[in-house]
This record gives C-alpha cells, structure tokens and sequence, in this order.
C-alpha cells in the first residue's frame, strides 16, 4: 500500500478555543504531565533504512498524530453533550472502555449529558423505539467486573442520514463508537454526512476486535484476555488428551481472518502440537498433509493437542451465506475437522479418543484481566481527549508503545494477519514442533 503523510492526517472540526479544565502543564521537571503539542508525531516506521531513505528523498519520514490532551480544546464543556455506543461481537474490556469514557467525560472535562445509545447503531435510529441511558459515574462504577456489553450490541447497516438525525435530535456534540471494522465503517459513514451537513460533531472510534486484525494499530483490547482465556482451554484439551490412549485434544479459537489469538495462545501455553490458521496453505489429506502427521504424532507420542482458527471452515468447509455485517458465514471448521480427524484414523485402524472444545463465547463474554483493563482505560481517555479537541473521523491506538491518533480511512484500509515469513510464526514452530509445510507435491 502506497501511503503519503496526508494519509495520516486528523481532521479537525475547527479552531480550539477553550483553555483545557485539566490543568495541566507545558514545560518539563515541575511534575506535572505535560499537555501534547500538535506537532508531536509517533515514527510509522522504526527501521533506520526507511528513515535514511526518506532523509535521503528529502522527506519527513511518516508519523502519526501522538495522542494526548491539549492544551486548548473545542468543545465547551458546560455545553457539551457525548454519545456512546457499542456495535459488533462481544469482546472482554467493552465495559471497561465505557467506563473509561464515561469516568473522563465526567471527573476530567465536567460533562454531565453523556448518552448510551443501546444496541449499537440500531439504537441510534429512531424507528427502533430504543431509549437511550443516561450514563452516569453511579450508574458504570462497578461495570468493568461485568462481561459483555452494558449498552448490548447489534450488527448490521443502519441508515446514516437516520444516525446523524438521532444524534441532532439530542443534541449530541461527540460520539464515541466502540467496535471493529464494520463498526468503523459505519463510523467513516457518520463522518461524512456530518460534514456534508457541515455539523460540529465529533466522531472518534475505540477499535475493538477480538482477533487483533485492524490495520495501523499495535494491538487491539481484549486480546490479551482473549491469549489467556484461549491458554486455559489449551491446558483442559491437553490434561483430556494425554489421560487417554491415543488422546487428540482439538480446541476451536476465534480468528475469522488472522490466526493471531491461535499463534499467540499455541506459544504461550507450549502444549499444543498443531497450530492451524488461515494464512496457512495446507493440505488435510495426502501422505504430506496434516492428518497423516497427526496420526504419526499420535503413534509416537501417544497424544496431541491441535488449535484451529475458526477461519480455516473458509477454506474447507465454506458456506453461500452471509451475516448481518455481510460477511460470509464460515463454515464450522471444529466439528468439520473432528469428524474428518475421527475418520482419518478409523481408515487407518488407529484408535482414537478425541476431545473437542470450543471455548468462544466464554472467552468472548470474560471480563477482561488487569493489564487489558488498564489499556482499554488508556484508549478511553485518549479518546476522550481527541474529541475534546474537535478531532474526528478518527480512533485511538497505539503503536511502538505510543498512543496515537488514526484516521478511520487507513485504518479500515487494510487487515493485519500473521506473516507466515515472520518471526511470530517461526515462533509458532519452534513451540509446536509442527512441520513447516503439510502440502503435498503438485
């Protein structure tokens, strides 16, 4: 992808006006955080050759906008009106993101009108007859103990013109969308017909994706807790799989896309033997392909344990359907390998207990551990701070241990997946002991 500095441009709602009520400070040593300056940027890339080329060209090298407050804002606090909403699957740290929100608005900048719009952009339309909450500190102290979504969640499109009329109908200034990218689509969406409306209305996204596949962005909430709920299910597939003669633990993880929570659970736990993601090429049948190495791990061993991204049922077990964000309906690979494993080995008389878990949805609705709650509180609060500051079309992230301010475009511009030429990867196989390749000869 061919990127220019404009890519990384923030758009504004215009000239800030208003002295920030955090005060805070501008200069160095009084120990006090400093505000950030406009022109504070974070190094897209962090390799000497890209910088040298850039120098040697005569340009700045690539950089996002650091996020953090500003010394000067937009939005007048005692004016200031805020929405909320949470689109999409579940993921852990939803709740800890809009308590974040919620917290800052309220203790940081004194906005008291701060709106939870209910079943994500559903809510938003007018026709749905669904009242919004009224988010209050009293009302999210203790939500972040919770799993799932305390405003519940929805997919699908919604009509934007409806949206932008919901959000004039309250008179809201800002609205925070919590979700992944069809979430921040439909954000990209809003945006565009508030400008050509021409409203001062701020638009700043939280990115949530349990597989960690958004573009331009470091790491996503919710998976780390995610890695390690994914660990626990790996260590109960790998107790039921060595208590057994012949045992296979098969556990099924999320990953529509990327392997990402697979590779990372399978390096974490060093218990399974068989990581599976759909970046792989890679037979199931054949003398090469994975049940033939299954089967001769089993006979050497006695046991295994093998991980499946839930992507792979695209690959072989594909479906004509759709879902309500439009995506095609996977099959499901987990029981579709089960089945074919169980048969594998029955055609070549091996005995076989199989054990299979699909522990998704638990992992899904799980609050979130302490160090993803501490990163959804940070990306709430620097969410906050860039819609103070009239930032819009745009989302939270991090990136090289930075906070940073996205624009929307990019970031839905592109998927993240694992490099199977990556050291992620390599990782993989030093920790699983699979083969580099399962294909056979063409």
């Amino acid at each position: 992808m061919h990127l220019t500095q404009k890519d990384f441009e923030i758009q504004s709602l215009g000239e800030c006006k208003f002295e920030s009520p955090l005060k805070l400070s501008t200069v160095d040593g009084d120990n006090l955080t400093n505000y950030v300056k406009e022109d504070e940027r974070i190094l897209y890339s962090c390799y000497l050759k890209d910088i040298q080329e850039d120098i040697k060209e005569g340009r700045d090298p690539l950089s996002f906008e650091k996020a953090g407050p500003r010394k000067k804002i937009f939005f007048n606090p005692s004016e200031t009106k805020a929405a909320i909403v949470t689109c999409g699957g579940l993921c852990p740290g939803i709740n800890d993101v809009v308590r974040g929100l919620v917290m800052n608005l309220h203790y940081q900048y004194g906005i008291k009108s701060i709106y939870g719009f209910k079943y994500g952009y559903l809510g938003l339309i007018r026709e749905s007859g669904l009242t919004p909450t009224v988010l209050r500190p009293d009302y999210i102290s203790e939500i972040h103990e919770q799993g799932g979504s305390i405003l519940g969640s929805s997919r699908g499109n919604q009509d934007v013109a409806k949206i932008v009329d919901r959000l004039m109908d309250f008179d809201i200034n800002i609205l925070f969308t919590i979700g992944g990218d069809g979430t921040l689509r439909g954000a990209k969406e809003i945006t565009e017909e508030i400008n050509k409306r021409g409203l001062p209305i701020a638009v700043v996204g939280v990115p949530k994706t349990i597989d960690n596949d958004i573009g331009f962005l470091e790491r996503t909430f919710g998976f780390e807790t995610a890695c390690s709920n994914a660990v626990e299910a790996i260590r109960g597939a790998h107790a039921e799989a060595k208590g057994y003669q012949n045992g296979v633990g098969l556990v099924r993880l999320m990953g529509r896309q990327s392997g990402s929570i697979a590779a990372h659970a399978s390096i974490a736990s060093q218990d399974v033997n068989f990581c599976l993601i759909p970046e792989m090429d890679f037979d199931l049948e054949g003398e090469k392909g994975f049940y033939h190495h299954l089967l001769e791990r089993v006979k050497r061993k006695g046991h295994a344990v093998v991980v499946v991204a839930e992507g792979l049922g695209e690959k072989f077990c594909k479906t004509d359907e759709k879902d309500a964000s439009g995506n095609t309906k996977s099959g499901d690979i987990g029981p579709f390998l089960k089945a074919g494993i169980i048969k594998y080995f029955k055609d070549n008389n091996t005995p076989l207990s199989m054990k299979y878990i699909d522990p998704s949805y638990m992992i899904r609705s799980s609050p979130a551990i302490p160090s993803d709650s501490v990163f959804c509180n940070q990306l709430a609060q620097h969410a906050v701070h860039a819609a103070m500051a009239g930032k819009t079309g745009c989302v939270a992230g991090i990136w090289s241990n930075s906070f940073t301010y996205v624009p929307i475009d990019i970031a839905i511009r592109s998927r993240k997946f694992v490099d199977m030429e990556s050291q992620l990867w390599l990782n993989v196989l030093e920790a699983t002991g699979q083969p580099k390749f399962m294909l056979n000869d063409k």
